[in-house]
């Protein structure tokens, strides 16, 4: 697992101004069970009915891979906010792991949603990775705020998605190499500066991004070296090759008919995801499109951009247009 980058994020607070005057930046107050903190937000563009909360990955990583969107959404008209969420590199970082579980993430999405004022006549919400199973569960609760849903490489089944790495990407893998994973894992043994130096070779450059890990582009590095271990681990745990932290049983696929608005599913053929299940879940919910990307991995909105971005923003000018 990449090493968290430790040098403290510089901010302003912002909560109190119009986020007009302060480059879009807006640091949202936060309740939760475990006492009052902030979260950080930026807005770019303006428009009535096409907002976008962008959800990311991790957990515990950061926006910054997201930042590809600045090369597509403004060009189509559609506003959209990055957002860090609490524990990740520029929101409070509570050293508290009970503040670490899906409902409470929950709890502060939906508080971000007042605090920007979106609703359900304006209000897509976008999740990728980890990002996707808390978009879901928010929208599980509260999807009559909501216009649209976009779930991007992530399934709907922790299980499913261990039995596919089990069954599917493992035995694709160089044998040896992943036996000494294996090994390294069962020995806790994942800090060792060889766990990366395989997994990045033999896993990461075919199935998290399809290009060598030198190439990779800066925010995806930058998303990488902010990643907070303390929020990481607990939730998906230490094992890169699947999910084995308190994730482990998550799985809403009895729960997918539930969801009612308009949703797109983005997979990818060399995905960690199964991209089946990712086509399932856009015929399963009562309104989906699925969004297909032949040459992308786990973080398709850089390995294979154009098919990610031309699929999303259609689809969201087609639920704003009345098309879809």
């Amino acid at each position: 697992m990449p090493a968290k980058d430790t040098a403290a994020p510089t901010y302003l607070d912002y909560s109190d101004r119009d986020d007009r005057l302060s480059g879009g930046v807006k640091m949202i107050p936060i309740e939760t069970p475990k006492g009052k903190f902030r979260v950080w937000t930026k807005r770019t563009g303006n428009h009535p009915t096409r907002k976008v909360l962008l959800l990311h990955g991790g957990p515990g990583a950061t926006h910054e891979y997201f930042e590809a969107c600045d090369s597509y959404f403004p060009a189509a008209s559609i506003e959209y906010y990055y957002y860090d969420q609490l524990g990740s590199h520029y929101s409070d970082q509570p050293d508290d792991p009970d503040l670490w579980n899906v409902d409470r993430f929950v709890d502060e999405v939906e508080q971000v949603r007042r605090a920007l004022h979106l609703d359900h006549s304006n209000f897509f919400l976008m999740g990728q990775s980890w990002g996707g199973i808390l978009a879901f569960e928010y929208a599980l609760k509260y999807q009559t705020h909501l216009r649209g849903l976009i779930i991007s490489n992530m399934m709907m089944s922790a299980p499913a998605y261990n039995r596919y790495a089990e069954q599917v990407l493992a035995p694709a893998m160089d044998q040896a190499v992943l036996a000494e994973i294996k090994g390294m894992e069962a020995a806790g043994d994942t800090q060792n500066p060889r766990y990366m130096e395989l997994l990045i070779p033999h896993y990461y450059e075919h199935h998290i991004l399809q290009m060598p890990a030198a190439d990779w582009p800066e925010p995806v590095t930058r998303t990488f070296n902010h990643l907070n271990p303390k929020v990481y681990v607990p939730m998906q745990g230490p094992s890169e090759l699947g999910l084995s932290g308190t994730l482990l049983n998550w799985d809403r696929t009895k729960d997918v008919t539930k969801i009612t608005v308009p949703t797109l599913s983005i997979g990818a053929r060399y995905d960690t995801m199964d991209p089946a299940h990712m086509e399932w879940l856009a015929r399963a919910v009562k309104r989906g499109r699925y969004l297909y990307c032949p040459n992308g991995s786990h973080i398709a909105i850089y390995d294979d951009q154009q098919t990610y971005f031309r699929g999303l923003v259609e689809f969201i000018l087609d639920v704003d247009s009345g098309r879809f």
